[in-house]
């Protein structure tokens, strides 16, 4: 089975999925062409704008490559707590010139017409973030010939991920960026993630299938600190994110390597669920006072941090990093693929006792 994943590309390099714009078609070509897996998210997008970035980055290159879909989410929210940050962010609103988005805009992602359009037009890879999908659905799109990947973060998670179908588990240790792939969104386990060697290391001794570690991966000396806990790849988002390729925002990219921005945290001040970004001023201000409430906060949001953006203004913007960002390196997507691959080959033969370990 891991051989079935591994196959697919000759470095054990997955670019990781991050949605809002940033695994644009372009991304994921370049690192596919240079033997990774690159990843498009299909997270806040139309089923027909998925599919129109499958057709692009078909064109761009004839390598496999994934699609990574968000998984529908339970409506657990309090409406009088989300009000009340609503209320809070007002003066947001007011000093960016815009309104408060439709806290109402949908919990599923559009997640049904998605995974009918995977299903109709098969993708070699398939991921799956917050939640398991169906044991049919997973069943379905291995017919089609669609490896399927599940996000846990952890062992039990990755035993339920197992139990219902997928062919591996991605291990999301706590330093990812971005969001946590939590199944279940519990505001008393927060901050309370592993860190990814040992997660990794639980989940290969609770689960047969393959495991694909993610978490603050910046060098190829950490992907052979991955593997040789038993991971089969390593997946990659925020180093990528600095690349040429991404579609993420200048602004975005400049504040990974810049000092004024010296930590990450964990903050549902975004989004309403647990994502690491950058220290900014949103974050510090309004973090603390964020509900458990996603998509709502998120829909909240949206026209605040696109207005940041388009202001060039970091300390309102989401800029989701993980704990490596500062080893970010501004590079073509390809170029990092083969000198992430050439630090694994150096690890490997330091670490086989023949090279020099200084």
């Amino acid at each position: 089975m891991s051989s079935a994943l591994t196959d697919l590309f000759p470095h054990p390099i997955v670019q990781a999925p991050m949605a809002g714009g940033v695994s644009v078609p372009r991304l994921a070509a370049a690192v596919s062409d240079a033997g990774g897996l690159g990843f498009l998210a299909a997270g806040y997008k139309t089923a027909d704008g998925m599919y129109q970035e499958i057709k692009q980055l078909r064109g761009l290159t004839g390598r496999p490559f994934g699609v990574n879909l968000f998984m529908p989410q339970p409506e657990y929210a309090d409406p009088a707590a989300v009000e009340v940050y609503a209320h809070q962010l007002a003066g947001e609103a007011t000093w960016y010139d815009t309104e408060l988005g439709d806290r109402d805009s949908g919990r599923d992602d559009g997640y049904d017409a998605k995974l009918a359009v995977l299903l109709d037009n098969p993708v070699p890879v398939a991921s799956f973030h917050f939640g398991i999908p169906s044991s049919e659905a997973l069943e379905s799109l291995r017919r089609a010939g669609t490896f399927t990947l599940v996000t846990a973060t952890t062992p039990e998670e990755a035993l339920a991920v197992q139990y219902a179908g997928a062919d591996a588990v991605i291990a999301q240790g706590v330093e990812a960026g971005g969001h946590q792939g939590t199944h279940r969104d519990l505001p008393e386990q927060d901050g309370a993630g592993l860190g990814l060697l040992s997660l990794v290391a639980q989940i290969r001794e609770t689960v047969t299938i393959p495991v694909v570690a993610a978490g603050g991966i910046m060098r190829g000396s950490q992907i052979a600190a991955v593997l040789a806990a038993g991971a089969s790849a390593a997946q990659i988002g925020t180093a990528f994110l600095a690349s040429h390729e991404s579609g993420a925002h200048d602004v975005h990219k400049q504040a990974l390597t810049n000092p004024l921005y010296v930590r990450t945290e964990l903050t549902r001040a975004f989004s309403g669920r647990p994502a690491r970004g950058l220290v900014n001023r949103f974050l510090r201000e309004h973090g603390p006072y964020a509900p458990a409430a996603y998509p709502e906060v998120h829909h909240l949001t949206v026209p605040l941090r696109k207005a940041a953006a388009k202001a060039k203004d970091a300390q309102g913007m989401a800029l989701w990093a993980g704990q490596g960002h500062r080893m970010a390196r501004d590079l073509p997507a390809g170029q990092l693929v083969e000198i992430l691959a050439a630090e694994l080959d150096a690890a490997r033969t330091a670490l086989s006792g023949k090279g020099d370990l200084r």
